[in-house]
């Protein structure tokens, strides 16, 4: 058949790309797959970010679809809730949902590895390293690598797309085009990594939890490994990192918010890991189209986001699968599938990013105040009554496929009821003090010895009847 001559090139050999060297090449396409670094499989140490990822059903339905989903989680431990890690040093879980709802904590490297093995697996992809885009025509499709030995590689391709990170260089080159719209956020804060090691050969923590120490505006995190270490990302404001210059500075900072935290780390190999990087900032990037011409982007080259919601792989992945299903629909016409691409993804990933944002002030902040933990149990218990009628929002966005923009409109419609219920209540603690009052009033008024004590005993016996 035509299509199966069709040859697309996928720019970016990281997560997303190699998915969509998978997905592509089931199609029969003859696909180039394009890296700027040497085959990391190869490699001692990996350039670039390390934070661990949080695989959820978004992710895990793209790897479905490829059929390698069950190989790919054997390697993941895992994370039914969020231990909190208390000022205190006392620690109280806090679950995401039903019993049986979880994320997996995944290495990053190990599951890029194993996608480029899967592509490399197919006979129709070429794995092309240390290419590096210097060029691309966006609508011829022809493109300009060069090599670390300062050669360049000239090729095209009926498709391009971009799967090279927030840095995106075939972004760029579409920047230059008319009416194309981009902003970027560079957030206040930074991030940097440390590695708690294991304790007398065990987890120094809990296994199967996401850890958090919240500090309001502040926050450290460790995600568990399969080597029995946690990765662990404290995010702060830049002025707190530049604040910390000395090693007595480090620890007294880390005893002064996170004494626990200390006492598993020990002050050496906190020490260590501390000093040997630099702070790393955080971006959020919007941009729309995401075609032109015959090249289109995908991952976090069309919607980086902050971490904070374990979103940036799952969208990602799920661009891929979105892509797969908009090829199935067109036919493989690459002219017809990518303004769909681009009409379908667009609201969605800009409500994921927003979403990002807001749920560092939940991580940081919001868990540590009663009105969070309040709301938790309301959605559980509504969503245990009403079941798909009542999902949460953090259900909708990590245990289903629900459109990111469909889980904004939910939750604010949620919140309307509960407001509305709010003022129903409201109205019935009045009509009970009423009610109350009419059937007490000569004798609370004989009783009460000021105005104050009448209303708190009137108020008191609407709460008494309401319960």
């Amino acid at each position: 058949m035509e299509y199966k001559r069709k040859r697309v090139a996928v720019v970016g050999g990281g997560l997303v790309g190699s998915l969509n060297a998978c997905f592509l090449a089931r199609r029969g396409f003859e696909v180039h797959l394009y890296e700027y670094r040497g085959d990391i499989r190869q490699m001692a140490q990996v350039q670039g970010r390390s934070i661990n990822l949080a695989l959820a059903e978004r992710g895990r339905c793209a790897l479905r679809g490829i059929g390698i989903e069950t190989k790919l989680i054997a390697t993941g431990i895992p994370m039914y809730g969020r231990m909190i890690h208390d000022l205190d040093r006392k620690r109280r879980p806090i679950p995401y949902g039903k019993k049986d709802q979880y994320n997996l904590s995944m290495d990053r490297r190990k599951l890029n590895e194993d996608l480029l093995t899967n592509a490399e697996s197919f006979a129709n992809v070429h794995l092309h390293f240390d290419h590096k885009i210097v060029s691309c025509s966006l609508d011829s499709g022809k493109m300009v690598f060069e090599r670390s030995d300062g050669s360049q590689v000239e090729t095209e391709a009926e498709l391009v797309i971009g799967c090279d990170g927030a840095y995106s260089t075939v972004r760029s080159h579409m920047m230059r085009q008319q009416r194309f719209d981009y902003s970027q956020e560079y957030i206040p804060h930074a991030y940097k990594e440390l590695c708690l090691r294991p304790n007398d050969g065990k987890f120094a923590m809990e296994i199967n939890y996401l850890h958090i120490w919240p500090r309001s505006t502040f926050m450290l995190i460790a995600l568990p490994n399969q080597d029995k270490t946690f990765t662990c990302t404290i995010f702060m404001p830049w002025q707190n990192f530049d604040e910390i210059r000395s090693r007595d500075d480090c620890l007294q900072f880390f005893r002064t918010h996170f004494p626990d935290f200390v006492d598993l780390m020990g002050e050496k190999n906190l020490l260590n890991d501390y000093f040997q990087v630099s702070p790393q900032p955080l971006v959020s990037i919007k941009c729309e189209p995401y075609h032109v011409g015959r090249t289109v982007i995908m991952g976090d080259a069309a919607h980086a986001m902050v971490p904070f919601h374990g979103q940036g792989m799952n969208a990602g992945f799920e661009d891929c699968l979105i892509f797969d299903r908009i090829l199935d629909v067109t036919g493989n016409d690459f002219v017809k599938a990518l303004p769909e691409f681009t009409k379908t993804r667009n609201a969605d990933a800009k409500a994921i990013c927003d979403l990002s944002m807001r749920n560092y002030i939940e991580m940081r902040d919001d868990v540590n105040k009663l009105s969070f933990v309040v709301r938790k149990k309301i959605d559980y218990w509504l969503n245990k009554v009403f079941r798909s009628r009542w999902v949460p929002l953090y259900s909708m966005v990590m245990f289903s496929r629900t459109p990111y923009n469909d889980c904004i409109k939910g939750r604010q419609s949620q919140d309307k009821v509960l407001q509305a219920a709010g003022k129903v209540l409201m109205v019935a603690v009045v009509a009970g003090g009423g009610l109350l009052l009419q059937k007490n009033y000569e004798r609370i008024l004989g009783n009460a010895a000021s105005l104050s004590e009448w209303l708190r005993k009137v108020f008191a016996g609407a709460v008494i009847q309401l319960t």
